[in-house]
């Protein structure tokens, strides 16, 4: 007789919750959001996530950080990674308005998780300065090669980016609106030429 299969391996679920969470933050997340979400009982999802909520929260960092590899690869074999970047972030001003209150689930665990929990405000950083590295590391190589003129090092630009990106997370909530958050970003960005 063959098993259940685990839940933890279902992608699906972990969407599920991670969209709860992005939603509601870690702290206002119950288990039975979590519950209704998945279609998973409290009790299975406990006997799957050995630390609960917390795991399962984990775990949608974890699908976070796989998106943002998926990222990465696309930059490596991009011929023009440095547009690829600026795309992305104006790609932002065309989300829908709901995404723009729901922000970005890392830069929310960070701010949310700051003397509240250190395990998964280390997660979130982590996250962020592994973004922050892939970007010095694809600037430093625009440079390098003559696609970046800009002279400002390659670090100082990373951290730029990822100032811009905690911010206009912040911004899209107040001004969930295309043309101002393009023209912001806009401004942003003509640092990076």
């Amino acid at each position: 007789m063959k098993g259940r299969p685990h839940i933890y391996k279902n992608k699906d679920l972990i969407l599920k919750a991670q969209n709860v969470f992005w939603e509601k933050g870690y702290s206002a997340t119950s288990l039975s959001d979590l519950s209704k979400a998945t279609g998973a009982g409290a009790g299975s999802l406990y006997n799957t996530f050995k630390g609960g909520k917390k795991e399962l929260f984990k775990k949608a960092l974890a699908q976070r950080r796989e998106d943002f590899k998926a990222f990465k690869i696309k930059l490596e074999n991009s011929e023009v990674p440095i547009q690829l970047i600026k795309n992305f972030f104006l790609s932002l001003a065309t989300e829908p308005k709901k995404s723009h209150s729901k922000g970005c689930i890392v830069a929310n665990t960070l701010v949310e998780m700051s003397f509240v929990d250190e395990e998964l405000e280390k997660e979130a950083i982590a996250i962020l300065r592994e973004t922050e590295n892939l970007y010095k590391s694809t600037i430093l190589e625009a440079q390098e090669n003559g696609n970046l003129q800009s002279k400002i090092p390659a670090d100082v630009l990373a951290k730029h980016l990822i100032s811009v990106w905690c911010g206009i997370n912040s911004l899209r909530r107040i001004y969930p609106n295309r043309k101002i958050l393009e023209q912001q970003i806009e401004l942003q960005l003509q640092i990076i030429n």
